[in-house]
Order: C-alpha cells, then sequence, then structure tokens
C-alpha cells in the first residue's frame, strides 16, 4: 500500500512539471474601492453612483464608492497613488486632479504622468457663461467685453475657488478676449451660486447641471456655451467662440485611473465595466439629461488628453499669474 502511494505521488509531482499550476485568482476576487475626490452629492458623485450598479454587475463584485473630498481632489488622488497596484482601487478624477493641479500647486503628492494608469474618459460637463441680469445687464459676449473694456477690473465673477474648472474657463475667456476681470474665489460652488443670484457678483462659467434650475426661474441668464457647438436643450445660446472669442473651448471632464503598475488585464476589465455601464440607455440617458455627456476612449487616448489639457491650463495659469495657498 505505501508502495503504490509513494509511486502515485512521484507521479503527480512529475505531471505538475508538465503543467502550469495557476495558484492567483482572477481579477476581481473582491470588492473594488472607486474613490471620489468630492463630497457625496455633488456632480461627480452623481456620476459615480450611476455608474456604479451596472460596473459592479459587469465585475462580478461589488463596487464600492468612497468619497475623499478636499484640497482641489489631492485627497482623493492622494489616496489612488498610495494604493496598492493590484486593480481593487480606482479613482473618478477630473480635470483639476489630471491636468490643473501641477501647475497650481508648488509641491503635489503624486505626479499624474507617473502616478497613475489612464484607464478612460469618462464624461465632460458642459460649462456655460452666465450672468446675474440685474447686476450685470448684457446680453451677448460682445456686449460683456464692451463692457469690460470700458471698465477694466469692475466686472466681479465668481468661481468655487482658485483653479478650479469655473474659475479657469474665465480666465482663460478674459486672455483671449482681452479684458480685465476681478476673480471672487468662494469655497465651493453653493456659495458662488448664491452670490450669484443674490447679485453680489455679476458673472460666472457654472456648469450645466449646478446652473439649470436657476436658468428654468430666470435668476440667472446664459449668454454664451463653452462647447464648440450650441447645446440642443439651449438652441437660442451661441458658443463663445461664434460671439467673439474664436476658438474659445473649456471643459470640466472626468476619467477613471489606477495606481501605476495596476496589470494591463485589470486595466482592461476596468474599463470594459465602465463602458458597459454607460452604453445602458437608462444610465445613458440619466447622464444626458444632468448635463454630462457620457465619453469613452482607450487608456492612451486618456493619457494623451490628459498631457494636453496638463499644457493647455499651464499657459493659463503661467499668463494669469494664478496661484494658491
Amino acid at each position: 500500500m505505501r508502495r503504490h502511494l509513494f509511486i502515485a505521488a512521484l507521479a503527480a509531482l512529475a505531471s505538475a512539471g508538465h503543467a502550469p499550476i495557476t495558484l492567483a485568482q482572477a481579477y476581481p476576487s473582491k470588492p473594488v474601492r472607486l474613490l471620489v475626490p468630492f463630497p457625496a452629492g455633488g456632480g461627480t458623485d452623481f456620476f459615480a453612483r450611476t455608474v456604479e450598479p451596472l460596473m459592479a454587475q459587469a465585475l462580478g463584485q461589488p463596487l464600492v464608492v468612497e468619497n475623499k473630498p478636499g484640497a482641489s481632489t489631492i485627497i482623493g488622488a492622494q489616496e489612488l497613488a498610495r494604493s496598492a497596484a493590484d486593480g481593487y482601487t480606482i479613482l473618478l478624477g477630473d480635470t483639476s486632479t489630471y491636468a490643473v493641479n501641477p501647475s497650481l500647486f508648488k509641491k503635489l503628492p503624486y505626479d499624474p504622468k507617473t502616478s497613475f494608469a489612464p484607464i478612460t474618459l469618462t464624461g465632460r460637463f458642459l460649462m456655460l457663461l452666465v450672468v446675474n441680469p440685474k447686476v450685470l445687464d448684457v446680453s451677448s459676449v460682445k456686449e460683456l467685453i464692451e463692457r469690460a473694456k470700458k471698465q477694466p477690473e469692475k466686472i466681479n465673477y465668481g468661481s468655487p475657488g482658485a483653479g478650479t474648472p469655473h474659475h479657469l474657463a474665465m480666465e482663460l475667456f478674459a486672455q483671449q478676449a482681452g479684458i480685465k476681470l476681478t476673480h471672487v474665489p468662494y469655497k465651493g460652488a453653493a456659495p458662488a451660486v448664491q452670490d450669484l443670484v443674490g447679485g453680489q457678483i455679476g458673472a460666472m462659467f457654472l456648469d450645466y447641471p449646478t446652473a439649470r434650475a436657476h436658468l428654468e426661474g430666470g435668476r440667472i441668464k446664459a449668454i454664451a456655451v463653452a462647447a464648440p457647438k450650441p447645446m440642443a436643450t439651449l438652441p437660442n445660446v451661441p458658443t463663445v467662440a461664434d460671439s467673439g472669442v474664436p476658438g474659445f473651448e473649456a471643459w470640466a471632464w472626468q476619467g477613471l485611473a489606477a495606481p501605476a503598475g495596476t496589470p494591463p488585464d485589470a486595466i482592461a476589465k476596468a474599463r470594459d465595466a465602465y463602458v458597459k455601464a454607460v452604453q445602458d440607455p437608462a444610465v445613458r440617458k440619466k447622464l444626458v439629461e444632468a448635463g454630462v455627456e457620457p465619453l469613452t476612449s482607450t487608456p492612451q487616448e486618456m493619457a494623451d488628453y490628459m498631457a494636453s489639457e496638463r499644457a493647455k491650463w499651464a499657459e493659463v495659469i503661467k499668463a494669469g499669474n494664478i496661484t494658491v495657498e
């Protein structure tokens, strides 16, 4: 009996040399964290929680949304950069995370070029140039520019904070239009919009999801869109580019990324899960109705877009001498 067992054991060891044994479990074999570098209830959080159920279904594992707000998305980005490169932590970052922060902050605890592995672009938010007509009685970009040239630095505009897409869009507009405006930074979009509606400031660039309710109520007025084409829901609002500032374009955009060094297989599976989610008609409808243009891309396309946006906003930040404390 012992002899038979010994022979069987030798046979098993011999066969092991010819048939590879896979010890690692297929990805994903446990829940995946989706970091959102903003508070719950905002646009990025809304996007994450809209795609989360179908992404989790495609992955076959829970996708756990974790809000890591603060410091112009730096807290969430740093969390990703410090995470294991195993595909179990991904980040839904934005323009600031991937393109603006490197030029805005002297010291950054991550480098978007080397700390992250891009997965896919996910969406972009339409930006509107809006005014409070009771404070700033202009009906077009041309009228706004004429007013600003007659009264340099007398027109106040708000933003959710220095270096935000809203702030940089207005700075780019001012630079290209050759005018001087006065920036009033706030700690978040809510107080900025409150003061715009209340008449403490006259203008802003606002993302459509935030602006929509106030536009419908007539409290603010959209005079232009920052996209290359007018939007279907605001067909009578022209583009900035067609209103006297040729070539003007500005978006608040987002994308998924993993820590640098994450296996390509995990990147591909996370991307495929997102693509399946955003191609669902109900999910897509919900995003579009909220003013989001859903996007998909390859990892390389996202990396290229990140690089082009970094170069674009670096010039704007340098020309405007924009700094943050």
